[in-house]
């Protein structure tokens, strides 16, 4: 009867419930206001003119052009990074090596830079007055205010995701499969094929597409490095400040609402992919075990 009685005593108070209830309100008040309202303005202002103008706006050749560079950028950078990510995860998880815990280190320093300050060293690096400026200039090369320096700007602030995501799940899944698999005679590569890459098919998935979303949405380091040349180096972020720069705001958030359309199927794959990945480890560790 005592056990009984103490056990009683612990139970959840209509106070902490009260707490519980009012912290997830709280908490949806605030989504709310700051996600999905700002979100909802988007749209409103897109189409405050009419359909007419809000087609007009993002079928405009400058228009086009910005969305044709962006998805330019997003095919050649997501890919790059995606098999970066694999070979950097890859090592960490699966080697023993002298610097690995430099490597590590590295992966993270994307994360730690301002996008900005990214953007400059790129300049620095490439611009005509930089360490590598005057031998681009005489073999004809232009890396800065051209899109090879669009892409390695992205490229830069964009390929932490992809191995930030892989190398955890790798370490929880251990080296066991893949050595099992060279002890019965499977190279090198075949092993990565069919054992290591169906298990972290999940989580390279869900890498991938945080990756597309940075790349696509990505201001800073690109503004540095593009020069903002109508037609020809703005992305989708840049054409939308300069429209609303030049107060044209119906057509810069009929420009702004394609990203925003973007963010939301990001959103929507990220969580279908975040569950199977968390359902992949679950059946891994009952496997295990």
């Amino acid at each position: 009867m005592k056990a009984h009685k103490s056990i009683r005593r612990h139970e959840p108070s209509s106070e902490s419930r009260w707490v519980k209830v009012s912290l997830i309100s709280l908490c949806y008040l605030f989504v709310a206001l700051f996600l999905l309202l700002p979100l909802f303005l988007v749209f409103i202002k897109a189409f405050e003119r009419g359909f007419g103008t809000y087609l007009e706006a993002i079928t405009n050749p400058d228009a086009i052009a910005a969305i044709k560079l962006t998805l330019l950028v997003l095919i050649i950078s997501v890919p790059l990074n995606a098999l970066f990510g694999v070979a950097a995860a890859w090592f960490v998880t699966k080697y023993e090596f002298k610097g690995k815990q430099v490597l590590t280190t590295i992966l993270d320093i994307p994360f730690a830079v301002s996008p900005v300050i990214a953007g400059l060293i790129f300049v620095l690096l490439f611009g005509s007055t930089g360490v590598f400026g005057p031998w681009l200039i005489e073999n004809g090369l232009k890396i800065i205010y051209s899109v090879p320096g669009i892409i390695l700007a992205t490229l830069f602030v964009t390929f932490p995701f992809v191995a930030r995501e892989l190398i955890p799940f790798m370490q929880s899944q251990g080296t066991s499969e893949e050595e099992a698999s060279l002890t019965l005679g499977a190279g090198g590569f075949k092993t990565f094929w069919l054992v290591t890459l169906p298990n972290i098919k999940w989580p390279l998935l869900y890498g991938v597409i945080l990756c597309g979303a940075r790349s696509v949405g990505e201001f800073g380091a690109v503004s540095v490095v593009s020069g903002h040349i109508r037609g020809l180096t703005n992305t989708m972020p840049l054409h939308i400040e300069i429209l609303y720069n030049e107060y044209q705001f119906s057509a810069a958030f009929a420009v702004a609402s394609l990203l925003s359309i973007f963010a939301v199927l990001t959103l929507i794959i990220k969580g279908l992919l975040e569950r199977k990945a968390k359902s992949a480890e679950k059946s891994f560790s009952k496997n295990g075990v």
